[in-house]
């Protein structure tokens, strides 16, 4: 018989680099699950992806056991790698950072293609280009 759902708690934490401080502490604690257990696994998990900022969703069962699944970096951050940017701009109509072409939108498309709700390349880099657009970066159509 499958185990009853108490919760499910989605962060955004760094890869390799979570700690017990707000918000993954509080988050963890009222869900009342062992936060250093977690913690540890995750950061054994995710070293490999330093740098990024990792999705996660926490399945909490009655018994206080959990599971997790850690997803594919933010598209934010892969357009920033991809861009080779530190951050976006601030406003988004006037601020325009950088620009992106087709190619690199479909590559940032790839890599986040799990997670999207599409199975088309050309449909998940419109997707990735509209985040893109809200970061205030130009993009190119061709």
């Amino acid at each position: 018989m499958a185990k009853r759902i108490a919760s499910i708690v989605k962060l955004n934490i760094a890869a390799g680099k979570g700690t017990p401080a707000p918000p993954v502490g509080p988050a963890l604690g009222q869900a009342g699950i062992n936060m250093m257990e977690f913690l540890k696994k995750f950061n054994e998990m995710t070293t490999p992806q330093m740098g990024y900022t990792l999705p996660v969703e926490i399945t909490v069962y009655e018994d206080k056991s959990y599971g997790f699944v850690v997803k594919q970096p933010l598209s934010s951050d892969l357009i920033k790698r991809e861009l080779g940017i530190e951050k976006g701009g601030s406003h988004q109509l006037k601020d325009k950072v950088a620009t992106i072409t087709q190619a690199q939108l479909e590559a940032v498309a790839a890599k986040k293609m799990a997670d999207l709700n599409t199975t088309d390349i050309k449909a998940a880099a419109k997707i990735i280009a509209g985040t893109a657009r809200n970061m205030g970066i130009t993009v190119l159509d061709k």
